[in-house]
């Protein structure tokens, strides 16, 4: 994993158990014990947040190779998002206590994970203000270049997203309704930025989305899903 290094990579690989998971599951819900760590060896998981008027909104997109979970430096916290299989999974789950022996043992590791904890921190914050600080074209635009730089291969000069996604889904994603994004996408099109085929986007102009979205160029292990 490329957060660790190979050797303390194989520590936290020591201490998880397999947890098989079908697509529709739940991982954990909103209210549960945040005190496990899940790393996904196959498949796909969405973390997502209720609204208090019960409208779902998609925070990340966890793929095969990452790490997620919330550890709260208090013992009683509990989960504040919930964790759906999007595609059948094979899950490493880390019990809490066991990884605070094993941070405990080997200080490398622990400083590895600080700055794990750390990412992990900076990528919240990078979405919150994509949601706050330039509008919903600006967290449209945000959220390409993120599915992009998570999903995207190169096509010549433009980067095809290999990952369906419905207008739907991209809405609950910036806090938008559909419609909004249905003719913010219309509007990326005329500029020739974006473009469509068989239910992929495809970034013609990724100068555009960064220029509406006012991009900082942040480092890919933040600028993702």
């Amino acid at each position: 994993m490329k957060y660790f290094s190979a050797a303390n990579f194989e520590k936290l690989q020591s201490i998880m158990y397999v947890k098989h998971a079908a697509k529709g599951d739940f991982l954990f819900r909103e209210g549960d014990a945040a005190d496990k760590l899940f790393y996904v060896r196959k498949g796909g998981v969405r973390i997502t947040k209720l609204s208090e008027s019960g409208r779902s909104f998609i925070l990340y997109l966890h793929q095969e190779g990452d790490l997620f979970g919330q550890m709260d430096p208090f013992q009683d916290s509990m989960q504040s998002f919930s964790a759906e299989v999007t595609a059948d999974c094979e899950i490493g789950v880390i019990q809490r206590k066991d990884l605070e022996v094993l941070l405990w043992q080997h200080g490398e590791l622990a400083i590895e994970f600080m700055k794990w904890m750390g990412l992990m921190h900076r990528m919240t914050e990078t979405k919150f203000r994509d949601l706050m600080m330039y509008g919903k074209p600006g967290a449209l635009c945000s959220l390409l270049i993120r599915l992009s730089n998570s999903y995207g291969a190169p096509t010549g000069d433009h980067v095809r997203i290999n990952y369906k996604i419905s207008n739907a889904e991209m809405a609950d994603m910036i806090g938008a309704t559909r419609e909004s994004v249905n003719r913010m996408l219309s509007d990326m099109k005329k500029e020739d930025a974006v473009d469509f085929h068989n239910g992929l986007i495809t970034i013609k102009n990724p100068a555009y989305l960064r220029d509406i979205c006012h991009c900082e160029n942040c480092p890919l292990d933040i600028c993702r899903m």
